[in-house]
């Protein structure tokens, strides 16, 4: 990679980086509230593209964090050439939203012994897309508010979704947390929640750690107890898990911080600021347990998922 890749990455990184650190010194946590909108019967989702497809990862965060500083009621966001495309045109004025795209490519190159070797070269850019507020003359399609279930039916498939992981939940006390060595998940009896979304919530935080374990995702968790810097990088991943999931599961999460949460956004300010990467790394880890978790559900499809 030529040193200007190089710093080009570094810049994304950071700039991206520096927003997720704005909204958290604002006291605002980007992945907590990305349900607001302006339809009350609105489905809850993650962002989407134009085709419905979610978005995954640290894009997940950009545009809810966009969404909500902006106010924008539409999950749908597109770029200047889709919006074209389908017939519309970004409204004179209107700014863009910046998203990431990662991928590689394989480059060969010759040792100094005439050997060819593959290399699997990472790299990273940046696209603008504009959500479906800010475009005129789209198809009725985007204007159509997709009707949601009742609340307690999607509170019900969320109940199937952690019993088909295979999960052990244990019920009672008055403390939520992964049992790391037992390898249980130990939850408040159901009555002890604001709500039945609170409680989604916090299991899909639980059992985003418990994905964690070596014979799952094999995060490394042994210096979660000793650790402040791997501990508040394992619960900024069990956060972003638990909003992703929430959003798949079609469940508002709970709006009200946990007494927790002021410790941990101090640490997780300090991890950020000392990693550009970590938010990034953060995202990764979240999706790929949310997709693990989606994978132990027995309607899974390999291919839509691909």
């Amino acid at each position: 990679m030529s040193r200007q890749q190089s710093n080009q990455r570094s810049d994304i990184y950071s700039r991206v980086t520096n927003t997720i650190i704005a909204d958290l010194e604002q006291g605002v946590r980007p992945w907590t509230k990305p349900w607001t909108t302006g339809h009350a019967t609105a489905e809850v989702s993650r962002p989407l593209r134009h085709n419905g497809q979610p978005y995954s990862g640290i894009n997940v965060l950009l545009l809810w964090s966009q969404a909500i500083a902006r106010g924008f009621a539409s999950s749908r966001w597109m770029t200047f050439r889709q919006a074209i495309e389908l017939g519309g045109a970004v409204r004179k004025g209107e700014t863009g939203t910046t998203v990431v795209f990662a991928s590689s490519f394989i480059r060969t190159e010759t040792t100094e012994t005439g050997t060819e070797i593959e290399q699997d070269i990472p790299f990273l850019k940046t696209y603008t897309v504009f959500n479906t507020d800010q475009i005129a003359g789209l198809p009725e399609r985007f204007d159509e508010i997709v009707p949601v279930e009742d609340p307690m039916s999607r509170i019900g498939n969320a109940g199937r979704f952690f019993t088909n992981t295979g999960a052990l939940i244990r019920h009672g006390g008055t403390a939520a947390y992964y049992a790391a060595q037992r390898d249980y998940i130990q939850m408040p009896c159901l009555d002890a929640f604001g709500d039945d979304a609170s409680h989604v919530a916090v299991l899909s935080h639980e059992i985003t750690h418990w994905t964690g374990a070596p014979r799952r995702l094999d995060r490394d968790l042994s210096r979660y107890a000793k650790d402040r810097s791997d501990r508040a990088r394992e619960e900024l991943i069990a956060e972003l898990g638990s909003a992703f999931l929430c959003a798949d599961l079609g469940i508002v999460p709970e709006l009200e911080p946990r007494p927790d949460h002021a410790s941990y956004l101090d640490s997780w300010l300090k991890v950020l600021h000392h990693d550009k990467r970590a938010i990034f790394s953060a995202a990764a880890h979240a999706q790929r347990a949310v997709d693990y978790l989606h994978s132990l559900q027995p309607e899974f499809d390999e291919e839509a998922a691909a």
